[in-house]
């Protein structure tokens, strides 16, 4: 691309698919709209958009799963409580680099986290009628904003940006205190910030939700890649942080993804704390004839869902966490690769006039890491992105994660060749000539 695409040519793609503000699509909408511009311009474009695996699926699952095919699994129904073997290995893993000790019992499968997300948010909206309301720790996953407006569950968001530390406590109680907040939600490493809560913060919320009766429902997409420090090393600190140190009220939300790149076969791991799981709700004894939450998120809310993840995927997940336990696979050593990535392209931006929009823990520069975001100068989301579109990038813009910033997220996962980072500078030096 010598020239940025003109601007009818971006307006043409828009009115096509039926987009007002190209500020306000969704990611797969902001996928196919670059997609669209992409062929048209007869070159590629830098795709910064979708955080998809970067990294070859763990081939350790891989031949798991091979097994388990040929085995027969693919004619017998899954148990929707889980592939014992599985919960088993999963229990180890989350001591081996959380250093939390949950019963096998509370560790279920789900069709990825999407899955488990979405069964938390509805059964948590039921446990008690005072407590009606969702509450999201902002920015974050634009599609958990979306699970409870679909489901018709009232919710909540704010941005974290200027509540750090002291200023998140006087926050989050200032939601809390009104009695209606059932649950709170939040990923850490956050998607697509990539800024970490840090101990202090992470023993606010939980000391909070202590206090108010609010279930934490805690996003571990990014598990264990805060390269910071060394979180490799099974068994041994540093270990992933975590609300549940401080609080029994929490669902660690665990997911093959990632940390395994097997995003494909939608495996993931709700991990219901055992003093929840036990926990006895007259709401839920009066509604479905069971009051424990966890025997009603699994028999009724998950089971009526999808009646239980794929089979043979369990068993992919269950060797691969087996593996890492171990010590046979190093998933954070393979996962490393994502911040080389992230160094590199951040760099670019940098030269081309970009500023990192969340860029501190505290005191800390955030790591490197699959995402970042970042803004230049005053341009709005709406502008940037439409600048950044007709010039060869595609991302989304900051407001659709429910951030009051102005910038994009940039996922590094799609950059995978000194040719991809040559071809994103080349793409902002044209952007900076179009907007100045």
């Amino acid at each position: 691309m010598e020239k940025p695409l003109e601007k009818k040519v971006l307006d043409e793609a828009l009115a096509e698919m039926g987009i007002e503000d190209v500020s306000r699509t969704t990611i797969r909408q902001c996928s196919m709209l670059g997609s669209m511009l992409e062929e048209r311009a007869g070159e590629k474009f830098s795709h910064l958009e979708f955080g998809v695996p970067g990294i070859p699926a763990c081939p350790i699952g891989i031949e798991a799963q091979k097994k388990a095919l040929d085995n027969g699994i693919p004619s017998i129904y899954p148990s929707v409580q889980g592939l014992p073997e599985l919960k088993k290995n999963a229990a180890r893993f989350v001591k081996a680099f959380i250093d939390v000790d949950i019963d096998p019992k509370g560790i279920v499968p789900t069709v990825g986290s999407m899955q488990g997300s979405m069964t938390s948010i509805l059964e948590c909206s039921q446990l008690d009628p005072r407590k009606d309301t969702i509450l999201y720790i902002c920015p974050g996953f634009s599609a958990h904003g979306r699970q409870p407006d679909i489901l018709g569950i009232k919710n909540l968001t704010f941005d974290i940006y200027e509540y750090r530390a002291e200023k998140l406590r006087e926050k989050l109680e200032s939601y809390f205190k009104e009695g209606n907040i059932a649950a709170i939600l939040y990923s850490n490493p956050n998607n697509p910030a990539w800024i970490c809560l840090t101990e202090e913060e992470l023993k606010i919320i939980g000391d909070l939700a202590n206090k108010y009766d609010v279930i934490v429902l805690e996003d571990m997409a990014y598990l264990c890649m805060d390269f910071r420090k060394d979180m490799s090393v099974p068994f041994q600190p540093p270990f992933q942080s975590t609300v549940a140190r401080y609080t029994d009220n929490y669902v660690l939300l665990i997911s093959g993804s990632k940390i395994f790149s097997y995003a494909g076969e939608r495996i993931a791991i709700v991990c219901i704390s055992d003093k929840l799981y036990h926990r006895e709700y007259p709401a839920l004894k009066k509604k479905w004839g069971m009051g424990k939450f966890g025997d009603n998120f699994i028999l009724n809310y998950l089971y009526v869902n999808t009646s239980g993840a794929s089979h043979s995927a369990q068993y992919a997940l269950s060797a691969m966490f087996e593996a890492a336990v171990d010590g046979r696979y190093n998933f954070v050593k393979e996962l490393r690769d994502y911040g080389f990535r992230a160094h590199r392209s951040r760099e670019i931006f940098d030269r081309n006039g970009f500023h990192l929009v969340y860029d501190k823990d505290m005191e800390q520069t955030i790591s490197d890491g699959f995402f970042y975001t970042v803004e230049y100068k005053d341009l709005s989301n709406k502008a940037l992105l439409e600048a950044l579109l007709r010039c060869g990038i595609i991302a989304i813009p900051l407001n659709t994660t429910g951030s009051g910033q102005c910038g994009i997220r940039v996922c590094v996962s799609r950059l995978l060749s000194d040719e991809d980072f040559d071809l994103l500078d080349k793409h902002l030096k044209l952007f900076v000539k179009l907007v100045n």
